[in-house]
């Protein structure tokens, strides 16, 4: 079944529009703004309110900006009350950092691999310091949907602010593959209509 799955996801990607009539995003001054394969951020574009995570609730130093530092830190810290970990693992990366991960990728992996777990160089969601991958500090975070934090975050994440941004069978959407750690910050208001709509940020945009 995964072969399967991922040769549809190989011609997906031959068909797509992925990477294609691309629009740059010079000052984004809000926090739904959309960065994925088709919209991406200039090469020296750095958030100015970038703010360290207290290591309480990150593996080492993780930055995010401001409002979703704020908001992660309340999350975990909420979590942690209720007997779940949440841990920020990776946060804002720079363009040359990602163009590194990237590269690694498709050293390793191939190209079309490369395509649907990774961003190029520009196109990464954790260049805007709005994005955490999160673990529960016990099972990489490859597994976290394996562990009772995820549900924990499905099912209230999106109170303080964050969607999950790659959701399962919506590939021809955001153009990668589920990432059940990896969550958006956008502000409460949207990310409570994304959640009861059951749509991407991708839909969201789109309808609004």
């Amino acid at each position: 079944m995964e072969k399967i799955i991922y040769i549809l996801i190989l011609i997906m990607l031959e068909n797509s529009n992925f990477y294609k009539d691309v629009n740059t995003i010079y000052s984004p001054t809000t926090y739904d703004f959309v960065v994925n394969k088709n919209n991406k951020l200039t090469s020296d574009y750095v958030p100015s309110d970038l703010e360290l995570i207290d290591n309480k609730y990150a593996y080492e130093d993780k930055y995010l900006r401001h409002e979703a530092k704020v908001a992660f830190e309340k999350m975990a810290s909420d979590a942690k009350r209720d007997g779940f970990n949440i841990i920020a693992v990776s946060t804002y990366r720079s363009y040359d950092y990602q163009d590194k991960l990237y590269s690694g990728y498709v050293k390793d992996k191939g190209f079309y691999y490369a395509d649907m777990a990774s961003a190029r160089k520009g196109h990464s969601e954790h260049q805007t310091g709005l994005a955490v991958d999160v673990s529960n500090n016990t099972l990489d975070y490859d597994n976290f949907e394996d562990t009772k934090e995820f549900t924990w975050m499905i099912n209230n994440s999106y109170k303080y602010g964050f969607i999950l941004r790659y959701p399962k069978a919506k590939f021809h959407i955001t153009g990668f593959k589920y990432e059940p750690w990896h969550y958006r910050y956008v502000g409460v208001e949207v990310a409570k209509y994304i959640h009861d709509n059951d749509i991407t940020l991708e839909e969201y945009k789109l309808n609004t």
